[in-house]
C-alpha cells in the first residue's frame, strides 16, 4: 500500500504549533492600493485557526 499524501495546498498554508495551527490573514496579496492603511496593518502577522476548522485541517495534513 502506498503512503498517504498530505494535501499540498493545506501544507503550504498551515503550520502546526503546540496550541493548534497557525495561519495567515486573507485579502493581503494584491490590489492593496484601494485598501486603507489601517486595514492593511490589521491584516499583518499570523492568527490561529478556529476550533471548528481544526478537524478539517487535521484530516488534510494527515494528523492522527
Amino acid at each position: 500500500m502506498s503512503k498517504m499524501k498530505v494535501h499540498s495546498g493545506a501544507a503550504k498554508r498551515f503550520k502546526k504549533t503546540a496550541s493548534g495551527y497557525k495561519r495567515k490573514h486573507a485579502y493581503k496579496s494584491h490590489i492593496l492600493t484601494k485598501m486603507t492603511t489601517k486595514r492593511k496593518r490589521q491584516l499583518r502577522g499570523t492568527d490561529m485557526i478556529t476550533a471548528a476548522d481544526k478537524g478539517l485541517v487535521d484530516r488534510m495534513l494527515r494528523v492522527k
